[in-house]
């Protein structure tokens, strides 16, 4: 079973920038005083943070605590400069130190709290903003982090704490989008977004939430309509890491990896050297839209910081047929996206069917019909590869196909839907289609593989093409796979009447292996090809032949097959010496 996943989301702080209205300057040239006074003039802190500039903030801020003037409102500000920069760890670095002090603000633990929750440090999350008082934030905090936990009981209580403002349901949208429920998220956004041009707000307050449209939308396979609702956002700001990143995924898969690598070109040079997530999701898409080139040495360090990375790391592994480190960076991951269900169900098909596992295959079974008999995901293209897959395992062809058979246009020219679409109209009997879509594949690896070989040679027979079965197996080397392949054409060939290429084939096998059964298999095949000359159906000189493979046996019952048949050709007058 061959699948093909690529799963190359975009996750990261947004970066904006504000457009200030400026006072239209008095008529005339300033004066020199003036000039003067301008050149005195300090920026402050509060420009720096209207205009989102941080990074100047925090200079600023240092050269401030540098200078003796530290308190505990720099520490604060130089903490919330440096979350808003990415730079978790320095900020959870300043929020701790400010805890430890007499007097500090008690809402520094709920910020702590924040800090920890973007590096991952859940439980210890969780301990700070407790310790902090009841405010909103805390809640929408902890409704996070009951998510991550995956405590529904703990989620629902801080759930009913949500109120109508933007804060917090921004935040519900954002559980809706974790938990898959894209549609609903959108909802959310769009009523803020109606809500707030109602009330007379400025369009651009909340433009940002363009993107979010935009992802849920990507999440949906709608990826011309995630295109259009962020260039909305694009148009003002042409510089944002998650709008140009999302551009780029949406180009992979509306056109190619070079297409969207050409559009993360425009992230790279734009990218702040501060701004290191930014630089790390580079890396990351660039490996998946290169089709997994440099995976090792970019992807398992980026394990903790994309939560994709180890998703496509396990995807690597998988084209690599390294089955086992797949499976073992994927055993202890519970799954809570039709994403990872679906690896999980393809990390466990794959290790079943390569070992003989047969548990390991049922658990795929419950993984495939999981995503698939979900409401969610049943009328999706991955839902229908998903219940198609289950069958497949089943072996239950016929089913297969129904679902197979709905979404073949999507997969016209795809090497890996060809080959188990081929293998299931084949399993069906319809031999004359699969040989049709197996002469598709063009992957070398596929066309070299012994299921694809086997299943081609059947369609070949089955056809009455018994000589292009023939020759695939004279473009084998030697091997177990070939023999197997020898013995599929000539127990088939048999079957199918097609004695001369059957007799061929027993005629190799018995010499490769003294074996009794192969024997009496050339001489039934033997016997039929001789009956065919008789009857006309067959050339007389294949005689000749027939001859000439009786005797490569040194059976006793040889020379009492070929007096016979010498006697029938000396009566017909065809020449056999």
């Amino acid at each position: 079973q061959h699948y093909l996943i690529q799963i190359n989301l975009s996750k990261g702080k947004q970066r904006y920038k504000m457009l200030l209205s400026r006072a239209k300057p008095a008529a005339g040239p300033a004066t020199v005083e003036e000039k003067e006074k301008k050149k005195k003039k300090l920026p402050k802190l509060e420009d720096f943070v209207t205009a989102r500039d941080y990074t100047g903030a925090v200079t600023l801020l240092d050269f401030e605590r540098a200078s003796n003037k530290g308190s505990a409102e720099l520490a604060m500000w130089a903490a919330y400069c440096y979350f808003h920069l990415g730079d978790y760890k320095r900020a959870m670095k300043e929020y701790k130190s400010l805890t430890e002090t007499k007097g500090a603000p008690p809402e520094a633990w709920v910020y702590l709290g924040c800090c920890m929750f973007f590096l991952g440090m859940y439980k210890e999350a969780e301990a700070a903003s407790s310790k902090g008082p009841k405010s909103k934030l805390q809640n929408r905090l902890l409704f996070h982090l009951s998510h991550k936990f995956n405590d529904e009981k703990k989620l629902m209580s801080f759930h009913k704490n949500l109120q109508d403002i933007v804060e917090d349901q921004l935040s519900l949208a954002s559980i809706h989008y974790l938990r898959s429920h894209y549609q609903e998220a959108i909802d959310i956004y769009k009523r803020v977004l109606l809500e707030n041009s109602s009330n007379g707000g400025s369009k651009k307050d909340f433009l940002a939430l363009n993107v979010y449209v935009a992802l849920c939308y990507y999440k949906l396979d709608y990826y011309d309509v995630s295109q259009e609702v962020l260039a909305v956002y694009l148009q003002h700001f042409p510089d944002s890491t998650v709008a140009i990143n999302l551009k780029a995924c949406n180009h992979f898969r509306l056109y190619n990896g070079k297409a969207a690598e050409a559009e993360l070109k425009n992230l790279s040079d734009l990218c702040s050297p501060s701004f290191k997530f930014a630089a790390d999701l580079i890396k990351h898409n660039l490996v998946v839209f290169r089709g997994g080139e440099s995976a090792l040495q970019i992807l398992p360090p980026l394990i903790d910081v994309i939560p994709e990375a180890r998703l496509n790391l396990v995807i690597y592994y998988l084209r690599q047929e390294d089955i086992a480190e797949a499976y073992a960076l994927f055993k202890d991951i519970s799954p809570t996206t039709p994403q990872e269900y679906i690896l999980k169900g393809v990390v466990n098909a794959s290790l079943g069917q390569e070992q003989g596992l047969n548990d390991h295959i049922k658990i795929a079974q419950q993984y495939f019909q999981l995503v698939g008999g979900s409401a969610s995901e049943c009328d999706t293209i991955p839902g229908r590869q998903c219940m198609a897959s289950c069958y497949f395992l089943l072996k239950q062809f016929e089913d297969v196909l129904i679902y197979l058979n709905s979404i073949k246009s999507y997969f016209y020219n795809e090497d890996p839907f060809n080959y188990n679409y081929g293998q299931a109209k084949a399993a069906t009997g319809s031999y004359k289609e699969a040989e049709e879509i197996f002469l598709m594949i063009q992957a070398e690896k596929l066309k070299s593989d012994y299921v694809y070989l086997g299943w081609l040679a059947r369609c070949y027979i089955m056809n009455r093409k018994p000589r292009l079965a023939w020759e695939l197996y004279l473009k084998q080397e030697t091997s177990s796979e070939s023999f197997s392949l020898l013995q599929l054409i000539a127990n088939d060939c048999y079957k199918m009447g097609q004695f001369y290429y059957s007799a061929k084939a027993f005629d190799v096998l018995e010499r490769l292996d003294p074996n009794p059964e192969y024997w009496e298999g050339k001489r039934g095949a033997c016997i039929g090809l001789f009956q065919q000359i008789i009857a006309g159906h067959e050339p007389r000189e294949t005689l000749r032949e027939v001859l000439a493979i009786l005797r490569n046996t040194g059976n006793a019952q040889v020379e009492y097959i070929i007096r016979i048949m010498k006697k029938w050709a000396k009566d017909n007058r065809v020449t056999v010496s």
